[in-house]
């Protein structure tokens, strides 16, 4: 029986979406284990995007090199990242999900998104919208439904794949209170073991868990939302407002270590300027730089700092600079990433952007 007409989320999640773009431009591939990464050469220093399923049952998952995932499934295929289709593909889906009568979309990333609906029959709607995203792009998703963003997100592992799941205030701890706190949207493996110091193992222990402790270890404002994360609350809002860029950022994985001072200076220059053209096309001000620096073998390390707003690419190179300087000398590097941080549109209403000079 369905139930009266109310306001619901969904998350909408395309199953294994990379690979089932490649498997759609490649149908001869379907059924066998795809797996996406890097240039497609697993002899090449890249981590793996997405495995198709027939892959993940060998153990590969999204981040593991690339040379470990064509270790574990010999017979993979293995191809190179195609970023603009995969833009092309989302475009399509997204046009879709904001079709569907009703419907206000929250776009996540390429292959998720929030929808809220007023439905008494949110399950319908779920399959309404798989049918048409299907129909159209001939993809597959899974749906999520809750009462609150949380909750919707969470329940779409429970719908994969093709299939939708409900998880409400009602349900919430018979479904998720036993599980370990990693299995909620936003607690991962570094928050979960600093969960753990303190007793708290699972969901449900984490939505009962004491606040004043919670603020303490991790601040006044993250360890309350933490704890409401454990209980699944929160907004219920699907917010359809345009996405604005805080900042842009690019790296690379180098295929053989650097170590000289002058090589990473030279790279982060380069990388910096591809930064700034992304930044320029943006038409706001850099406030904030980042290094994001990987020493071998796999220890990563990130250093910000705030800078004064400049549209000047010589201080935005500086400041850079200054970061550079704080690498550790003689270590060999295996991964360099810039990224310089933006004003906001509200802050040039506010008068805090400069005047643009020296782009």
């Amino acid at each position: 029986m369905a139930d009266s007409a109310r306001p619901w989320v969904l998350h909408v999640d395309l199953d294994q979406f990379i690979a089932a773009v490649e498997v759609l431009r490649r149908p001869e591939l379907a059924g066998k284990p795809v797996i996406v990464g890097g240039r497609g050469d697993p002899t090449e220093r890249a981590v793996v995007s997405t495995a198709s399923y027939e892959a993940r049952a060998f153990g590969v998952g999204s981040g593991m090199p690339l040379r470990i995932a064509a270790r574990k499934v010999p017979d993979a295929i293995i191809l190179p990242v195609d970023a603009p289709e995969y833009t092309a593909a989302s475009e399509e889906v997204m046009a879709t999900l904001r079709a569907q009568p009703g419907a206000v979309v929250q776009v996540l990333g390429w292959d998720e998104a929030f929808v809220g609906v007023t439905t008494d029959d949110p399950e319908g709607y779920a399959r309404g919208i798989q049918r048409a995203v299907l129909e159209r792009t001939s993809l597959h998703c899974s749906v999520g439904i809750g009462d609150t963003l949380v909750r919707a997100k969470n329940a779409t592992d429970f719908g994969k794949p093709q299939g939708s799941f409900r998880l409400t205030s009602e349900n919430w701890l018979e479904v998720m209170g036993h599980r370990p706190t990693t299995a909620l949207w936003g607690v991962g493996g570094k928050i979960s073991r600093r969960l753990a110091a303190h007793d708290v193992l699972t969901v449900a222990q984490l939505g009962s868990a004491d606040e004043a402790m919670l603020a303490s270890a991790f601040g006044p404002k993250m360890g309350p939302w933490y704890r409401q994360l454990g209980r699944g609350d929160g907004s219920a809002v699907v917010d359809d407002t345009p996405w604005v860029a805080r900042g842009h950022g690019r790296e690379t994985t180098f295929q053989h270590d650097l170590v000289a001072r002058a090589d990473i200076e030279q790279a982060a220059r380069e990388l910096l300027a591809h930064v700034l053209d992304d930044v320029i096309a943006e038409g706001r001000a850099v406030v904030g730089v980042g290094l994001k620096v990987r020493y071998a073998p796999f220890l990563t390390k990130t250093l910000v700092h705030k800078i004064a707003a400049t549209f000047d690419r010589a201080e935005v190179a500086a400041e850079i600079m200054k970061l550079v300087d704080r690498i550790e000398p003689d270590r060999p590097l295996r991964l360099l990433g810039v990224r310089a941080e933006m004003a906001m549109p509200d802050d040039a209403r506010e008068g805090h952007t400069p005047t643009r000079s020296g782009w």
